[in-house]
C-alpha cells in the first residue's frame, strides 16, 4: 500500500498490526489503518514524488513550496531520533493535502540539523553550522530557481532556531523571501492552556513531543521505557533566562525534558490539527500577498555583495 507522510528518514511509514506491535507498544495503542502516517495520500503533495513534466503547471497559480527543517537526534530512552523532522513534515503533508485552489508542495525534508549538543546520547547525527546554513541555503535557491517565489521554513528542532533566522535574513538579500518560524509557535499559547505537566514548549520527549508521536506513529513510541526527564540545570532559574549551556548530557541525565507520562494520543490529535489549521491560514495568506520585492522601497546605501 502506497503510505502518506513517509517519515524523513524512511521511504514509507510500515503499518504494525496489534498482533506484531513492537516490544514496549501497548497492543491497544496499535492502530494502524487510523495512523495519519499510514493512510494514503489524498494526492501528490510531495515535491519529490514530481516529475520534470509536472513542474511547470505548478508555476501558473501561485503555488507554496513548504521545507520541512529538523534533526536527528536522541529523544529520550522512548523516542525514535526522528521526532524533530517528523513533526513538521506531517504537518506540512496534511496542509498541502487541505488545500484544494491553488499549489501547495511539501519540499525534500532537511533532516540534518544543527544538534552537536545531543552527540551524548547514541542515534544524533549533527552537521556544523556552517554546513545546515548552506544545505538549506542552497535547497532554497534551488527552489526559486524552479520558479517558485513563496517559501516556508517551518523547523522542528530547537538547535535550529537562530540558525533558521539567519538564513532567512541571509537569503533576503538574494530577492528571497520567507516565511520561517518553527512549528510549535503555532500554538504556544494552547500548549500551555492544555498541559497537564510541563506548562510550557514542546520539551524534548516530554509530555507534548511524546504526544505528537504516539498519535502520528504510535509503533515507534517505547511506552515501556517512558522516564520523566531528569534536569541537572548548572544555573538557577533566574540566570538560565539568560544563560543557556548547550549540552543535553548536562542539562538532563538520560536526555528527556518533560513528562512523556502525561502525553496521549488524544492530545497529539488535538494540538496536531490546530497545528495543521493555523499553517493553512497562513499559507492560504502568504499565496493571496503578491510577492515581496527586497529594497522595493530602495535604499540610502548599497550592502556590498561581498559582505554576504
Amino acid at each position: 500500500m502506497k503510505t502518506s507522510a513517509a517519515s524523513a528518514v524512511a521511504a514509507s511509514a510500515q503499518t504494525t498490526s496489534a498482533a506484531e506491535a513492537p516490544a514496549g507498544v501497548e497492543a491497544d495503542s496499535v492502530r494502524a489503518a487510523e495512523w495519519p502516517a499510514s493512510r494514503p495520500l489524498k494526492k501528490k503533495v510531495l515535491w519529490n514524488e514530481l516529475s520534470r513534466s509536472e513542474f511547470p503547471p505548478l508555476l501558473e497559480n501561485d503555488p507554496v513550496v513548504i521545507l520541512p527543517i529538523g534533526s536527528l537526534e536522541q529523544h529520550g530512552p522512548h523516542c525514535p531520533v526522528e521526532m524533530d523532522i517528523s513533526i513538521p513534515y506531517h504537518i506540512a503533508v496534511a496542509t498541502a493535502e487541505d488545500i484544494d485552489d491553488f499549489p501547495v508542495v511539501v519540499g525534500p525534508p532537511v533532516w540534518t540539523g544543527f544538534t552537536h549538543y545531543n552527540m551524548g546520547g547514541y542515534g544524533t547525527i549533527t552537521v556544523r553550522l556552517e554546513t545546515f546554513i548552506d544545505v538549506v541555503s542552497d535547497v532554497c535557491r534551488s527552489i526559486k530557481a524552479n520558479g517558485f517565489e513563496r517559501i516556508v521554513l517551518m523547523n522542528g528542532h530547537g538547535g535550529n532556531v537562530a540558525p533558521v533566522t539567519a538564513i532567512a535574513n541571509k537569503l533576503a538579500h538574494e530577492n528571497i523571501i520567507t516565511l520561517s518560524f518553527p512549528y510549535w509557535s503555532l500554538f504556544q499559547q494552547e500548549m500551555r492552556d492544555w498541559s497537564t505537566a510541563d506548562m510550557r514548549g514542546p520539551g524534548h520527549a516530554g509530555e507534548w513531543e511524546t504526544a505528537f508521536q504516539m498519535y502520528l506513529r504510535p509503533h515507534l513510541v517505547l511506552t515501556d521505557r517512558r522516564e520523566a526527564g531528569k534536569a541537572r540545570w548548572p544555573y538557577s532559574p533566574a540566570v538560565r533566562r539568560y544563560a543557556h549551556v548547550p549540552e543535553r548530557r548536562r542539562e538532563s541525565a538520560n536526555g528527556s525534558m518533560g513528562d512523556p507520562f502525561a502525553a496521549t494520543p488524544e492530545k497529539g490529535e488535538r494540538i496536531f490539527k490546530l497545528a495543521v489549521e493555523r499553517l493553512t491560514a497562513m499559507v492560504r495568506e502568504f499565496h493571496a500577498t503578491p510577492v515581496l520585492q527586497y529594497e522595493e522601497f530602495g535604499s540610502d546605501a548599497k550592502v556590498l555583495p561581498t559582505l554576504f
